[in-house]
Formats: structure tokens, sequence, C-alpha cells
């Protein structure tokens, strides 16, 4: 089986070469490829990650692939899978450290398993500690359940909440994060490159669904360890996790994920249950003089694009 490794690179090349060695010895060389896409990074950094490939001898199985334009996540990782032809195609994040026999682990579940179209490892820190990487669909409901952050209605509601907990032994998840996920050439076939209508995020799910809706499980096998060294890739994160107001593509994506798989109304439905949510959380935070679990604007941000939900993004930067 022939496989390809994506690498989508944006102003992270140290991140890239620590990537790139922990694959070293984990391909097949002479079979397996890496493409690594600089998304227009506008630095240096295809020179350093050139110069990593020549010093390591790593030329036989890895190349450089500079994008002329940042697309985002989607589009980059569409030039990587268009640029060669493999059984099938491991995207993984500059951020990551592969862990010695992921790669073959997930291999040998891809062929022990062909009613699975994606696999995806688990997804860890850098001491073992395990990450959630498994999901349930983002939907009107699931929204009320972020926005109210209240342990009562997250256990009323817990069929529809989004993260699922770490499991130990495989599952079948509705969606997987694309941190690091092993995608057989079939799906891309059947289903088509990912939507690059969405700049970063929500991307992940929306192509998890598609391949669902076609027929194709999604597989989590844990197996597979790979560190993930979260947020590495982007300021989003981090931005989200420190309450402050995050890049406004993210909830670009949120209103397109949520048009393309609710209608046109799906935005609408998608806030208001938000704000009902909110409404919750807010009286809780009144009450007990509680920060707010919010980012900044949220309220005001979830509404960005709705009336053109579907349009052609801008390119910002990440």
């Amino acid at each position: 089986m022939r496989l390809a490794i994506i690498i989508v690179n944006y102003r992270t090349p140290k991140l890239v070469i620590d990537c790139l060695a922990s694959l070293q010895g984990e391909i097949e060389v002479g079979c397996d490829s890496v493409v690594v896409v600089d998304n227009a990074s506008g630095d240096n950094s295809v020179e350093q990650i050139e110069q990593a490939i020549n010093q390591n001898e790593w030329s036989q199985w890895v190349q450089v692939l500079p994008s002329p334009v940042n697309g985002g996540f989607s589009a980059g990782n569409n030039l990587g899978l268009k640029a060669v032809i493999a059984d099938a195609y491991l995207l993984l994040n500059s951020d990551t450290i592969v862990r010695a026999g992921a790669i073959s682990s997930l291999l040998e579940a891809m062929q022990a398993h062909p009613e699975a179209g994606l696999i995806s490892p688990r997804l860890e820190w850098s001491d073992g500690t395990p990450q959630i990487s498994c999901f349930r669909y983002h939907s009107p409901v699931s929204e009320l359940i972020d926005a109210a952050a209240t342990g009562l209605i997250t256990e009323l509601l817990k069929h529809y909440d989004v993260p699922i907990p770490v499991s130990d032994i495989p599952i079948e998840p509705q969606w997987t994060s694309f941190a690091c996920v092993l995608i057989r050439r079939e799906v891309i076939e059947q289903i088509g490159l990912m939507d690059e209508g969405y700049f970063m995020y929500f991307d992940d799910v929306d192509y998890c669904r598609q391949a669902r809706n076609a027929g194709w499980q999604i597989l989590h096998w844990p197996a597979a360890r790979v560190v993930h060294l979260r947020g590495g890739s982007g300021p989003v994160k981090a931005e989200m996790a420190a309450r402050k107001r995050p890049r406004s593509y993210l909830y670009a994506s949120r209103s397109r994920y949520f048009t393309k798989f609710y209608g046109l109304s799906g935005v609408w439905i998608a806030n208001l249950f938000w704000l009902a949510g909110r409404s919750i959380s807010l009286l809780r935070e009144l009450v007990g003089n509680k920060k707010p679990h919010t980012c900044e604007y949220e309220a005001q941000d979830i509404w960005i694009n709705w009336r053109e939900p579907m349009k052609t993004p801008q390119l910002p930067e990440i």
C-alpha cells in the first residue's frame, strides 16, 4: 500500500522539521512519500525546511511544494493530495510528532477494516496524556450546550454534546480531528477533495460528514499514537482558551457548516440556540459572580457571514 503524507506549513518550519524527523524510519522509502505544502508563509520557511531535508538526506521521500497563496487548511491539503498518487493519504499537522509504529498501525487498521474510509490515531500530549479527538456533529442543540456550559443541561442533552470521552478501544465517532487522519483513496475519488470554502475549522467535520453520508465509517484507532502540540499551527485555540476574540474565519467557517448541513436557516437556528444557552450561563455568572466562559464579542461574531454563508472566503492570515 503506497502512502502519501501531507503536511501543511504556515510559518512553523521548526515544527515541520521535528515532525519530519519523527517520520524517519516510519515510512517505506521508495514507496511512500511526504509532501510539505508551504501556504505562502512569506518568511524563510521553505529555505529552512529544504535545508533540513538536504542535511538529513530526506530528499528521497520528502518534497516541498510552495503555494502561491495562503488558501487555508483545506486548500493547502488539497494541493498536496493532487501532487501525488497513493493508495492512502495521511493528513498530518505541522505541530505533531509521530510515535514509533503509529503509521504501520493505522495502515494495518485500514487493511483490516475495508468499511473504514477515515482512520484517526490517539492524539496525546508529549507526556502521553490523551487528548479528546473524537466528536459528535456540531448541531443547533450542541450550540445550546456549549453556550449554557451547565452540567445539568449537558447531561440532559449528552447525546448531542460534541466531545466524546477518550477511549482506549477502537470506536466509530461521527467525526475526528484532522490533526492526523488517514484517508482511503477511494473516499477522495467518491466525494472529492476538501471544501476550500473553509479557511480553517469545521473543514474536518464537514469532510467526515460527507464521507459518512456516502456510506463510509470513521474509525478511531487508539493503538496508534501521535503527539499533538495543540495550537502550534495557529493562534485560534490559544485565543479561545484565553477567552479572547478569535480570528473571524472561525465564525465564517461555522456559518458555512451550519448552512451546508442544516439549510439556509441553519445559521439562524444555531445562533438562536446559542443565545438561549448563553442566557442561562449569563444568569449563572451574574448570580454566582463568575467570569464569562465565552470569548470576547462571541454573541456578535456568530453572525459573521450569516447573509452570505457560502460565499468564497477572503484569504486572511492565520
